[in-house]
């Protein structure tokens, strides 16, 4: 049914921005509670960490502490792409970055989550 694609990883120096994109394919039109889309990281060693969400009108959104006033999420449902724009960028960003659908927009831990795609990496060096 839903397959998600990343797109926009690379590597680039502290300071630094990138856009992700997150485009969908057999998405029908996101109106339920549970349409929330998200973006959710990963390094090495490390557990998943919640980056942004936003709900399926892009009413509500939630970003982790880590990333307030740095990045922003932002959807098209026109085009089903969800974007992750990341400025201001820091070592510590360095994950493999996953896109998610079909969950709650205040669920940071992408346990809600039903769909995946298979992550886009950022590498941020000092």
């Amino acid at each position: 049914q839903v397959q998600l694609v990343e797109f926009g990883g690379a590597s680039v120096q502290a300071g630094g921005s990138l856009r992700l994109s997150c485009v969908a394919s057999g998405y029908t039109a996101p109106i339920a509670s549970s349409d929330a889309m998200g973006w959710f990281r990963q390094a090495p060693g490390k557990e998943r960490e919640g980056v942004a969400t936003i709900d399926a009108v892009g009413g509500n959104t939630h970003y982790a502490d880590s990333v307030k006033g740095r990045f922003t999420i932002s959807r098209d449902n026109a085009k089903n792409t969800v974007y992750l724009q990341m400025n201001s960028l820091k070592p510590e960003d360095t994950a493999m970055y996953y896109c998610a659908a079909g969950g709650y927009w205040y669920d940071d831990q992408g346990i809600s989550y039903n769909y995946w795609g298979q992550g886009t990496q950022v590498t941020v060096s000092s």
